[in-house]
């Protein structure tokens, strides 16, 4: 109860007194705004406003990877990815394979110098996933209406949410059609290989023979086991 409210306070603070320090074209020009207000105010101590900036990514850092890993976990225990990913650490029960797997993706993403790109890239792909979310869950609010959800908000808040990710994803489309299309591209790729690794019954005995040399090595290496159903 106090701290969102506290974090939205200090935030819209922190806003005000960008718009009080510098001028409509100085945070425009600025590629750090922060940085900048730093710059003008803080003489000698500028370093600490980069600092603290960074400090200021670890409360998202974490909820990002605690998330992130949990995501292909249950993904891939509901038989949607790899079953290597729904293994748990038998000694702090997390799961150790889909945190690799997390990292590898991350050292991936890292080979591109262009950090605007980057950025873009990512945060086009987060919005049209959440779109696709936000869409399947009106879906199900209006075909069905009467199923028991745990959580029950009123209809207009996922519907004033839909449209905000329908601008975040449709005006970048417009305003880079072809860096985002290389974007759409590369999510595209996942589809025949959802399709030829995961969803298709018949798979070659080489894969398959792969697969579960792949699974008995992630076992070894992250001393994990798959998780024990509950009757």
């Amino acid at each position: 109860m106090i701290s969102m409210p506290l974090v939205t306070i200090v935030y819209f603070l922190a806003n005000v007194a960008y718009l009080a320090v510098l001028t409509r074209s100085e945070i425009l020009s600025s590629s750090a705004v922060a940085v900048s207000f730093g710059n003008r105010m803080l003489g000698v101590m500028t370093w600490t406003m980069p600092f603290f900036v960074a400090c200021s990514t670890f409360g998202s850092l974490n909820g990002g990877i605690f998330a992130s890993s949990r995501l292909f976990f249950v993904g891939a225990r509901q038989g949607h990815l790899p079953q290597i990913l729904a293994l748990i650490n038998i000694k702090n029960y997390t799961p150790v394979p889909s945190l690799v797997f997390l990292g590898i993706m991350t050292v991936f993403m890292l080979i591109t110098s262009d950090m605007q790109a980057l950025i873009n890239y990512i945060s086009f792909t987060e919005a049209l996933f959440i779109l696709m979310s936000i869409a399947a869950l009106l879906w199900l609010r209006i075909k069905e209406p009467n199923r028991h959800r745990p959580i029950k908000v009123w209809i207009g808040f996922p519907i004033l949410f839909f449209i905000i990710c329908l601008f975040l994803v449709v005006l970048p489309i417009v305003q880079r059609p072809i860096e985002l299309g290389v974007a759409i591209g590369i999510i595209s790729i996942g589809i025949p290989v959802y399709y030829f690794a995961i969803y298709r019954e018949e798979k070659s005995k080489w894969f398959m023979k792969f697969m579960d040399k792949a699974f008995y090595v992630s076992q070894m290496l992250c001393i994990s086991l798959p998780e024990e159903k509950q009757d």
